[in-house]
């Protein structure tokens, strides 16, 4: 169901981006895990999936200073490159697709509308995890966060993936489960939706964020596209 529609669409999606985290794919069980990794070896309590689930989209400094929220900078730092070293090893080994996703994307290779992704993940771990789900030959771009010399909320990602895709700005509808993901959209002059299915601590902050769409689920973008059509006929 779409949960709110804040404008009257009036030009046709001929292309959809996705952040990666949170949106796309589930990778929290991935993330979760090499930080288990991390703080095993420094002899620090593990956490739970659940309790980290909120931060996956935060990025790995984040999810240190979650684990250990009343340790200091130098310990932060730490436990983040033991993270980073361990999700090498487990990227993509326990990760999946959000649920009604695999649906939408079928509908957008059946409609022709081309798609790709946006992230703020290096590409040393975005290639291998597109790689292991295997949707690489499916994605018309992946800009990762060292594509550019910019990452999300710049507009440079957004701007290249727009080219790639060979779309107008306006007409690309951009998904993300972080507000720099709807900050990044709207400076672009993107579409933006609000992935209410993504790693939200509370959706009611999402209210205050830029962006044209609220979904709580892939299922409901593909009714837009396909309400959209239809309007269009």
């Amino acid at each position: 169901m779409t949960t709110e529609i804040r404008f009257n669409l009036k030009a046709q999606i001929k292309g959809v981006l996705f952040d990666l985290d949170g949106t796309l794919v589930d990778t929290a069980p991935d993330l979760i895990a090499a930080l288990n990794m991390s703080l095993a070896s420094l002899n620090h309590p593990l956490v739970s999936l659940e309790e980290m689930r909120h931060v996956a989209s935060d990025g790995s400094l984040a999810l240190a200073r979650a684990a250990l929220p009343h340790g200091d900078a130098s310990l932060h730092h730490e436990v983040q490159q033991g993270l980073l070293q361990s999700y090498e090893q487990v990227n993509g080994s326990h990760c999946r697709l959000f649920d009604g996703m695999a649906a939408l994307l079928d509908y957008l290779d059946h409609c022709g509308i081309p798609y790709g992704i946006v992230t703020n993940k290096a590409a040393k771990y975005t290639r291998p995890l597109i790689e292991a789900l295997s949707l690489t030959d499916r994605m018309k771009t992946v800009i990762s966060g060292d594509s550019t010399l910019f990452s999300k909320p710049h507009t440079a990602p957004m701007l290249l993936a727009a080219q790639q895709l060979d779309c107008q700005v306006q007409e690309i509808l951009y998904l993300g489960d972080a507000e720099r993901d709807l900050v990044a959209a709207a400076d672009s002059a993107m579409l933006g939706g609000v992935a209410l299915w993504g790693y939200i601590n509370d959706p009611a902050h999402t209210q205050n964020w830029p962006g044209d769409f609220s979904f709580e689920s892939p299922i409901a973008i593909k009714q837009l596209l396909i309400d959209v059509a239809s309007a269009k006929t």
